[in-house]
């Protein structure tokens, strides 16, 4: 995944190019960035062997990172990108058109603590897609200096019973069977179980590793609403080789698009 791209848009944004340049995507210059947990989130998601159509809901969708990046990467998706901020909801649906997605991908604006009939109204009805993906935010409220950027600050952290909102909209939106896979910081990992249980199961935990050796810093989460299969903790992905360069694996999902297998549902 490349920084920005040399194509300059208004001052407030830049043009970033992901998946080797197969997506160009514009975000806020001063506000929050996405990068590697989007596009790892994006890769994770699985996609129906006989190729055909499945609906993909991703919340809290920023510019649209995760989204278009499994948009672009399966063509069987058809995604639904909700997005509760004005000026990201733009850029997001400025991206579907200049990458050429308008058929496949769209954006609603909302919030996932909207009552469930106000957000039937927007076109979002329960238990009516395939997988549901999520990228929360990482930071609680109150812990640590917020950012002076409002767009950013919001992305960023949220009240610590907000994890709930998240698992429970997740669990609405999911048809029955269907799957959730969400991104979140390490340390979060029994917090994420906690709001999971009773909602979902066959919770499957992929590990990231900055490095061979090192602590995992963040953890994708997969799992099945209303299964009772027990949990399974998988082997870890390292992000960066010798000299911070991209490992072949990682390299592979951040740049060719490549599948981030978390093993079969």
């Amino acid at each position: 995944m490349s920084g920005p791209v040399a194509t300059r848009e208004p001052d407030q944004a830049t043009d970033d190019a992901f998946l080797g340049g197969a997506l160009s995507l514009l975000q806020p210059r001063a506000g929050y960035r996405a990068g590697l947990d989007a596009v790892m989130l994006a890769a994770a998601v699985p996609f129906p062997r006989d190729n055909s159509p499945f609906r993909v809901l991703d919340a809290g969708a920023g510019v649209g990172t995760a989204g278009l990046c499994l948009a672009r990467r399966v063509e069987p998706a058809r995604v639904v990108l909700l997005e509760r901020e004005p000026e990201l909801a733009r850029y997001a649906r400025q991206n579907i058109e200049r990458n050429g997605l308008a058929g496949r991908a769209q954006v609603i604006e909302g919030d996932i603590t909207q009552p469930a009939a106000e957000l039937a109204t927007l076109g979002l009805a329960p238990e009516s897609f395939d997988h549901v993906i999520a990228n929360p935010p990482y930071h609680r409220t109150g812990a640590g200096t917020p950012s002076a950027v409002a767009l950013k600050a919001g992305a960023h952290a949220m009240p610590e019973a907000d994890l709930a909102h998240w698992a429970r909209f997740m669990a609405r939106m999911a048809a029955p069977g269907a799957c959730a896979t969400l991104i979140h910081k390490a340390e979060a990992l029994a917090d994420v179980l906690a709001v999971l249980e009773g909602r979902f199961g066959a919770v499957k935990v992929l590990p990231l590793h900055p490095r061979e050796g090192e602590p995992a810093h963040r953890v994708i989460v997969q799992a099945v609403k209303g299964s009772r299969a027990p949990l399974t903790l998988l082997a870890g992905l390292v992000l960066h080789g010798p000299g911070n360069a991209f490992t072949p694996e990682a390299d592979a999902i951040l740049r060719a698009g490549a599948p981030l297998s978390l093993g079969p549902l």
